[in-house]
């Protein structure tokens, strides 16, 4: 979750995230958009590919990244369960319940 958050924190890599809303695009294609070197953008979108954010297909001498939307939602998820004033006592409930089930399992 962690690496995800750090990606998300550069409005470069947030404008990446969103050129490629609009489906995949080759790395030429997103430097087009941008005024950074080569390497920078390189960096950036190694950060969202360990992230789990994009992913890179490799066709021939071009590299095109796409979104990885899962990844996304589901960090947020997670990350919004957790400061969700009604998730505690919610996990708690989960928790008890799977306990009960698994006691009566064992009986």
């Amino acid at each position: 979750m962690d690496k995800v958050f750090e990606a998300l924190a550069s409005t470069a890599r947030r404008k990446i995230l969103a050129y490629l809303g609009g489906g995949e695009m080759s790395a030429g294609e997103i430097a087009e958009r941008f005024e950074f070197s080569k390497p920078a953008l390189s960096g950036h979108l190694r950060i969202l590919e360990e992230a789990g954010l994009v992913a890179r297909d490799k066709r021939g001498q071009f590299v095109y990244y796409r979104l990885v939307p899962d990844r996304l939602a589901n960090t947020l998820y997670g990350w919004i369960a957790e400061v969700c004033p009604v998730a505690g006592p919610l996990k708690r409930e989960s928790r008890a319940r799977a306990r009960g089930r698994t006691a009566g399992r064992h009986r």
